[in-house]
């Protein structure tokens, strides 16, 4: 797989803030900064789906803050692949734009008065990467799914976001990768890197829903090296031609069969621990582990007889007087 060198577009007047972002983005984005909306419209036209957007969604008149913006909420409508970050002063107040903000779509909100450090931009836009798929993942997962393996699933769709892979995964749960793959074993999951190639199909799909977006360009935002290595990935994981998966839903389909595999992991785990169950309870086990018959034991076993059991040396008692 190809890393993927996700952008990052970046529209806000606060210089302190670009810069702090600047930091972050320089190693792990492609970096962009614009100046107004239609700048922040052009930008998302050229860059690949899943794009990365810090934004001010607010309008301001003569450096006063009207109300949020409503270029903002046509651009979440154009382009719904695209993670938009809010990034704001969370005054008292602000209640209902921020519930207005997450009806609009908007995935995350960088508190400009909390969360002033390189390390919180940091984790708030790490956070954001992941978070389309996993809201589709968690809408999607069957409820009686345990703790852990919700976890391990969750946590898979965020290194994918990312560009990660099998190591990376391990890593971000702080855990080795001999650890990783027991821990999935015990969540009835399949292995690791089955479950990483999961995610990536899912996202590649969950892209691919866009009909605004080509397969070339969605094969590149997910690590694919080429639209064939996509089709391939894709036909191999839901049996569905690519082309026809679009036409059905890609998403809706792909999830579907990742239900099904994780299912048939959940099953495979409750057999095989009924199995040991029964092994360890001896019900399962063939007679002649457990008592055998008379025609299996060798003739001189057959003639000898009882071992004769050793007295018991110690004081006699005293008669009752």
């Amino acid at each position: 797989m190809q890393p993927i060198a996700r952008p990052l577009i970046v529209m806000h007047s606060d210089g302190v803030f670009r810069e702090r972002v600047r930091r972050v983005g320089n190693a792990r984005f492609k970096l962009q900064f614009v100046d107004d909306w239609d700048a922040l419209r052009k930008a998302l036209n050229e860059s690949p789906p899943a794009a990365l957007v810090v934004a001010d969604p607010y309008t301001r008149a003569y450096g006063t803050e009207t109300e949020l913006a409503p270029e903002l909420r046509s651009i979440l409508w154009e382009f719904p692949t695209a993670t938009v970050i809010a990034a704001l002063e969370v005054r008292r107040g602000r209640v209902r734009d921020l519930r207005t903000l997450g009806e609009w779509g908007v995935k995350e909100v960088i508190a400009l008065d909390e969360e002033d450090t390189v390390e919180a931009i940091s984790r708030r836009l790490r956070s954001a990467q992941g978070r389309p798929l996993q809201s589709l993942l968690e809408r999607s997962l069957p409820s009686n799914l345990s703790g852990r393996a919700r976890a391990l699933l969750m946590a898979a769709a965020e290194v994918v976001a990312e560009g990660g892979h099998g190591r990376d995964l391990a890593s971000s749960l702080k855990l080795s990768e001999r650890t990783l793959l027991r821990w999935a074993e015990q969540a009835d999951l399949p292995p690791p890197r089955r479950v990483l190639a999961w995610m990536r199909v899912l996202l590649a799909c969950e892209l691919l829903d866009d009909p605004g977006q080509t397969v070339l360009s969605v094969a590149y935002t997910c690590g694919y090296a080429s639209d064939s290595s996509l089709r391939r990935a894709v036909q191999e994981f839901t049996g569905v031609m690519l082309t026809q998966l679009r036409k059905q839903g890609a998403f809706a389909t792909a999830s579907e069969k990742f239900l099904v595999e994780i299912e048939d992991a959940r099953e495979a785990g409750r057999i095989a621990r009924k199995e040991t169950k029964g092994a360890d309870d001896g019900s399962d086990l063939p007679l002649s582990r457990i008592h055998p018959p008379h025609d299996d034991m060798s003739l001189a076993a057959t003639l000898a007889g009882s071992p004769e059991r050793p007295r018991r040396r110690g004081r006699r008692k005293a008669n009752p007087v």
